[in-house]
């Protein structure tokens, strides 16, 4: 099968901008013949009359007008993609970015990542928007102009990312509950009441796939959708939350934390975007910015 000729796409914009095959061929210094032979192979590659003789002049086809509402944005794509990139002046620069992230990395990170963005760059706005699930529709569809999360089946094989930092669970309870006084073995641990967290509402996770390697089972009383949740019913409870220790450092402020008692796999944040901002100069930036964030 013969690929189209894309250079048609020019030709229909100006086509079906004058309406005239004669202000057509002026505006792109063709003789009126050339026009004549354009417009036909278009209707060949389309399939479409696409202009059709009313009275002296010519009116479009509805398929003409369904291509006139695209063509324009996919001509102006197209420029924007072979422009020579501008250098960035982040002093100049007024851009809203839309950043999909989980429980407590604003109230961790983001501190440190608004002061950065807007030292160097005062009219960039950032908007954070909740991560209630690990799907990339957000990233191909352009609602969000990056992510953070762990890596996972649910992730589109286009996605780009880049490691964050490594994290590990760590148990949280209230300051006086009977987990923050003296050792802590894995009995211990298992056998307190514990609050879940899994945004599927998942009756277990990887903690749990670690104590039944020892032959326990977690208590787990209730199953919440968030870290930040969890936390928050610790807080005001007897109940043992399970959370990653560097992504809820804001949001334990308060609480008495300890090591897990028992080896249990670590996870690995990423920072998350589609790939046709792999090169876009701004986005770059703040991709920069957020991995410092992060590293601080």
């Amino acid at each position: 099968m013969s690929q189209p000729d894309l250079n048609l796409l020019a030709t229909l914009d100006v086509l079906l901008t004058e309406g005239s095959v004669a202000r057509a061929a002026r505006r792109l210094r063709l003789s009126p013949s050339a026009m004549s032979r354009a417009l036909s192979r278009l209707r060949e590659t389309t399939g479409d009359p696409l202009l059709v003789r009313a009275g002296r002049g010519l009116v479009p086809t509805p398929r003409a007008l369904e291509l006139g509402a695209r063509v324009g944005q996919v001509l102006e794509d197209a420029r924007a993609m072979l422009r020579p990139v501008e250098k960035l002046d982040l002093a100049r620069l007024v851009r809203t970015f839309t950043l999909r992230t989980s429980d407590g990395f604003v109230e961790t990170f983001g501190p440190a990542l608004i002061a950065r963005v807007a030292g160097q760059a005062p009219g960039v706005r950032l908007r954070f928007v909740p991560k209630p699930d690990k799907e990339s529709t957000g990233l191909r569809d352009a609602s969000v102009d990056m992510e953070t999360g762990v890596l996972g089946p649910d992730i589109g094989p286009e996605v780009r990312a880049q490691a964050l930092f490594r994290d590990r669970f760590v148990g949280v309870v209230r300051q006086g509950h009977e987990l923050s006084r003296d050792e802590i073995m894995a009995e211990r641990y298992a056998g307190g009441r514990h609050v879940h967290v899994s945004r599927r509402g998942r009756g277990a996770g990887p903690v749990d796939e670690a104590l039944q390697a020892l032959g326990l089972k977690r208590n787990i009383v209730t199953i919440v959708g968030g870290f930040a949740t969890a936390l928050a019913l610790a807080r005001a409870s007897e109940l043992v939350a399970t959370v990653p220790e560097r992504h809820t450092t804001a949001t334990r402020s308060g609480m008495h934390s300890f090591a897990l008692p028992f080896a249990a796999a670590e996870i690995t944040v990423s920072l998350l975007w589609h790939p046709r901002l792999d090169a876009d100069p701004a986005h770059r930036w703040l991709r920069g910015c957020v991995r410092d964030a992060c590293t601080r």
